[in-house]
């Protein structure tokens, strides 16, 4: 993305989290108002594979995403998306650190976490995720972990919020 403003790219995991924990839609529209206004400025976007995910649930996450944000999900069907993933598989199979079923699941066809930093290495941004770097960890490969092995900047959804400065109200 060259030229133009870095985009937040969203994980599943700050949908989710939002919607069930502390921005639920009922309480902190605010919140899902300012994901719409900053992906409407090239600021916010986040992933087929995310959305596909969200898709799981049958929930107003679900009916938002589907109803408010399904413009901003955006296509990893690109030729340098597919060659970061597969940089980024072939990294997670090296890794003598994680657990069989640790790579099983990351490579798994409907875990988006290894898209996200692909999307992220073929077009630019920063990944927005609310899982935590653990060098020690072997049972799961986190997506800051990842991140750090592909010199991929990431965030939390708090950081995210102060950086493109928004006011909840």
């Amino acid at each position: 993305m060259s030229g133009g403003p870095t985009p937040y790219v969203l994980d599943a995991n700050v949908f989710v989290e939002a919607a069930r924990r502390y921005y639920a839609f009922d309480i902190a529209p605010g919140f899902w108002q300012a994901l719409i206004k900053h992906a409407q400025s090239s600021m916010v976007l986040s992933l087929d594979r995310v959305k596909d995910e969200i898709d799981k649930g049958n929930d107003d996450l679900k009916d938002w995403a589907n109803n408010h944000f399904h413009l901003w999900f955006a296509s990893t069907y690109d030729a340098d998306v597919i060659n970061a993933y597969g940089r980024i598989m072939q990294w997670g199979l090296k890794q003598s650190q994680f657990t069989d079923a640790a790579k099983a699941e990351f490579a798994r066809a409907d875990n988006a976490d290894a898209w996200l930093v692909a999307y992220v290495l073929a077009k630019g941004g920063v990944v927005v995720t609310e899982e935590k770097f653990d060098p020690k960890v072997k049972r799961k490969i986190p997506l800051p972990n990842v991140c750090r092995a592909f010199d991929v900047q990431y965030v939390d959804t708090f950081q995210m919020l102060r950086e493109l400065g928004v006011k909840l109200s």
